[in-house]
């Protein structure tokens, strides 16, 4: 039987010697996954050279599917191939070619010959399905590989850095990685669990962090701190909240400031909580802080990157807001309810959410280690805030679905106590001044945009 085939071609704005060096470095596997499935690399050799291999582990539902496929055919700066050995298709092999079109632009064409089990059969039913997964996942690598070129080629003239980041295996920081690694940084991670020789162990509660093995980094960013959403607020874990962030800071800190040759930069993750519930009111960083526990929290946690300051390394205090993703965070949690029709708002709808796409939150960060100008506070978040009203039914018309079945005040506040108050009924309208006073470019200034792009609903 013929294999049937799938071709897509994109024209990425770098030389075919960048495009092939950005799809040989680690981590561009991990960001050519689609963010909308449930899809994790279990196991991976080092490159694409002929002979290395990926496995992968992909989810529908409760079943778990491996899918173990080798590189071979290895053209350096021309092609490689891969090829099924275990998976769910009879035959798949996909080949990446890359064709210089001047000295600043290539074409890579993905062609993918393929052939699904059950014969003749297998083949008609399955065909349409198999279209539509391979539109929506090529569509989805290319945007991605186009804006990540695009962001790191902005900083080519800039030597590549040494970057040391806590919080690596987040939401943000299991996206950070790949992201600058596929760039040509290298990274140090900072963790509580030693999985990787070069890992540094530190423990923020006790107190332990062996300064000499930061020796040589030139940045650092730092994201660990307890998820504010994981469980009910209480006293315990408001204390568990603060103290993880306070604590934790300082002592990075603290043993970055004692280094003999300090790091130039120190990224450090805030929150826009620190403007408290303000209306309608537009925040930009020079607007005065709120009141109550995530302002509190929010001072005290800025506040604790003095000794850096002190130091003379450039401090950048990113105040994130709701950061969208399908693989966790607030736009995780809202897909179940919202797929099945049982969507809508929280509340009168009226207040206002300061949202950013996970893929500008890591573009942010790249920017504000690279920008020298760029200190203090930066609001991390996209340039039009919109209502909750306005995320329902963005939300809702994206994936198709009614989102009539709202949630009262009352309801969240007896469900999550304090904390709804907090996270969805307070009103944060939130500008990214500083990010556009120094030329920062949104992929997604749009919702919609954002949510097509992240949920593979692309019109």
């Amino acid at each position: 039987m013929l294999a049937q085939t799938f071709e897509r071609n994109v024209l990425l704005p770098v030389s075919s010697h960048e495009a092939f060096a950005w799809h040989e470095r680690p981590g561009a596997l991990q960001r050519l996954l689609p963010p909308w499935e449930h899809i994790r690399v279990a196991r991976a050799s080092q490159g694409i050279r002929d002979g290395s291999q990926v496995e992968f582990v992909h989810h529908l539902g409760p079943l778990p599917l491996r899918w173990i496929a080798e590189h071979r055919d290895y053209r350096a700066g021309y092609s490689f191939r891969d090829i099924q050995l275990h998976g769910p298709f009879t035959r798949w092999e996909h080949l990446h070619q890359f064709e210089s079109q001047g000295t600043s632009q290539t074409r890579l064409t993905d062609h993918v010959e393929f052939q699904l089990p059950g014969g003749a059969i297998g083949s008609r039913l399955g065909r349409a399905l198999v279209d539509n997964i391979l539109q929506r996942m090529f569509h989805f690598r290319h945007r991605r590989t186009v804006a990540d070129l695009t962001a790191h080629s902005r900083f080519r003239k800039r030597n590549t850095m040494h970057i040391a980041i806590s919080g690596s295996r987040g939401l943000v920081g299991s996206e950070l990685v790949p992201f600058l690694t596929t760039g040509g940084h290298r990274v140090t991670h900072i963790t509580r669990t030693q999985s990787d020789p070069d890992d540094v162990v530190w423990d923020p509660q006790q107190g332990q962090l062996d300064p000499a093995a930061l020796n040589g980094i030139d940045a650092a960013v730092h994201l660990a701190g307890e998820n504010i959403a994981s469980r009910r607020w209480n006293a315990k874990q408001k204390k568990r909240i603060l103290d993880s962030r306070v604590n934790g800071t300082r002592l990075l800190c603290e043993k970055l400031a004692a280094l003999q040759t300090p790091p130039q930069v120190l990224v450090s993750a805030s929150a826009i909580g620190l403007y408290g519930d303000r209306g309608n009111e537009t925040m930009s960083e020079t607007s005065d802080s709120g009141e109550g526990f995530l302002p509190d929290v929010a001072e005290q946690w800025e506040a604790a990157t003095q000794p850096a300051s002190d130091a003379g390394i450039r401090v950048v205090h990113l105040r994130f807001g709701v950061i969208l993703s399908p693989r966790g965070g607030a736009l995780a949690k809202m897909l179940p309810p919202f797929r099945l029709g049982g969507g809508g708002i929280v509340g009168d709808g009226k207040q206002y959410w300061s949202w950013i796409s996970l893929d500008d939150t890591v573009s942010a960060i790249l920017h504000a280690l690279m920008t020298d100008s760029l200190t203090g506070p930066v609001n991390v978040v996209a340039p039009q805030p919109v209502t909750n009203r306005e995320f329902t039914k963005t939300l809702g018309r994206v994936l198709a679905r009614p989102t009539i079945v709202p949630m009262p005040g009352f309801l969240a506040r007896l469900v999550l106590g304090e904390m709804a108050n907090d996270l969805l009924l307070s009103s944060l309208r939130v500008a990214p001044q500083r990010l556009l006073e120094t030329g920062f470019t949104f992929q997604h200034a749009e919702l919609e945009t954002a949510l097509r792009h992240l949920l593979g609903r692309s019109t």
